[in-house]
């Protein structure tokens, strides 16, 4: 019987393993996962990131010059990493790909895929996969979570539920619309998040009995929400209707993660809402995290000079312009104009990102030569000191 490579795990030197393992298993310990899930992401998770994991190079990186390899590892690198390398250096041609990579354990990326996971293991309870998810591996569970979702859009939900009004408390006021809270102890909760599903396409009230509104993907949010840990905002206009769900987790030190801000069918929100958004969140006590929704959304948690959430087009610092680099470097091509380090950061990995922006001349003349230069490359002033990168 032949399996296909999409449900198995790929083999990959990954230098750091040991360390992507321990951080799986620290952050489990600090969420109090159950032992079966606890044992779930120690080795399906972890055996997904090491051989199947892709993600942008500041998540992924491969390592292809043992200088490159001693820069991660100060105490000094492990040695069959360096043997490793040291045969690539021999007089043997050198192999296509690359012999060693390096994931970042903490990437937001990571963390993302992480918390898919989690949503997809905790739904199993009270089905007849619980107690049995040892048998499904990482690709399975990805592939699973994925139909699942699709299912909720396709499928014709039984059981139609109606807006609960005692569910919610309006909470803030925009100008195109108004935000509410859902309620944990109004007892009728889940009602009203069954009601934001049917109303958005999502996942956060779809539960496995709908008679009962109990289980599935539903019950995970239900709970953390009627704890006290998560807290659920639901942005309405015109007649109540939903428009934008927001989930945030609260942390130990009393400040909001923000978790996800979905808009219909998962999409992110249209940007007529933007505004809002933006402003909706800075009456939050938010952490610094910036989930990958509100990039999508071209928006970034920023803790520089201005701390707060933030268009992305609006930052002017370099520190907050490092920040962009270091989580999503395609929003700099949303920037008018980045600062002279950031734009030399960029230029040695794409200059394309560049386009449009006033460049100091050295590296303007340095891209040119390259034939790297970005289109409606312009020049700027003749450069200071401060324009040249350190």
């Amino acid at each position: 019987m032949s399996i296909r490579s999409s449900t198995v795990y790929l083999a990959r030197n990954v230098v750091n393993a040991p360390e992507l393992k321990a951080h799986i298993s620290a952050r489990s310990r600090a969420r109090g996962d159950s032992p079966e899930i606890a044992a779930w992401l120690h080795n399906h998770f972890y055996r997904y990131l090491v051989g199947n994991f892709h993600s942008p190079p500041e998540a992924v990186q491969a390592i292809t010059t043992t200088d490159a390899l001693q820069q991660r590892y100060a105490a000094g690198a492990p040695a069959w990493a360096l043997a490793l390398l040291a045969r690539k250096a021999g007089p043997e041609p050198a192999p296509s790909a690359p012999l060693l990579w390096w994931i970042s354990p903490a990437h937001e990326s990571v963390l993302a895929l992480e918390r898919q996971l989690l949503e997809f293991l905790q739904s199993r309870q009270g089905t007849s996969l619980e107690g049995k998810l040892a048998r499904i591996n990482c690709p399975q569970a990805l592939e699973r979570w994925a139909q699942e979702h699709q299912a909720f859009e396709a499928q014709q939900l039984a059981g139609w539920r109606q807006h609960q009004p005692l569910a919610i408390q309006a909470v803030w006021q925009g100008s195109q619309g108004a935000f509410v809270e859902l309620l944990p102890g109004s007892g009728v909760l889940r009602e009203e998040m069954a009601y934001e599903s049917q109303m958005m396409r999502h996942c956060l009230g779809q539960f496995a009995n709908r008679r009962q509104l109990s289980g599935g993907y539903g019950e995970h949010y239900a709970v953390g929400c009627e704890q006290g840990r998560m807290r659920i905002f639901s942005y309405r206009t015109g007649q109540g209707q939903p428009r934008i769900t927001i989930n945030a987790w609260l942390q130990a030190d009393g400040r909001l993660r923000i978790d996800q801000i979905k808009g219909k069918q998962n999409r992110p929100p249209i940007d007529r809402y933007r505004a809002d958004v933006i402003a909706f969140l800075n009456q939050l006590n938010t952490s610094e995290d910036t989930p990958d929704d509100a990039l999508g959304m071209r928006l970034l948690r920023t803790t520089g000079t201005t701390p707060g959430w933030h268009a992305v087009e609006t930052l002017r610092s370099e520190a907050e312009h490092l920040q962009i680099w270091q989580r999503q470097p395609r929003l700099l091509a949303h920037i008018p104009q980045a600062s002279p380090l950031v734009q030399w950061l960029v230029a040695a990995h794409d200059s394309s990102l560049l386009a449009g922006q006033s460049l100091p001349p050295a590296l303007a003349f340095s891209l040119e030569q390259a034939g790297k230069a970005p289109p409606k490359m312009h020049r700027g002033a003749r450069p200071g000191m401060e324009e040249m990168p350190p």
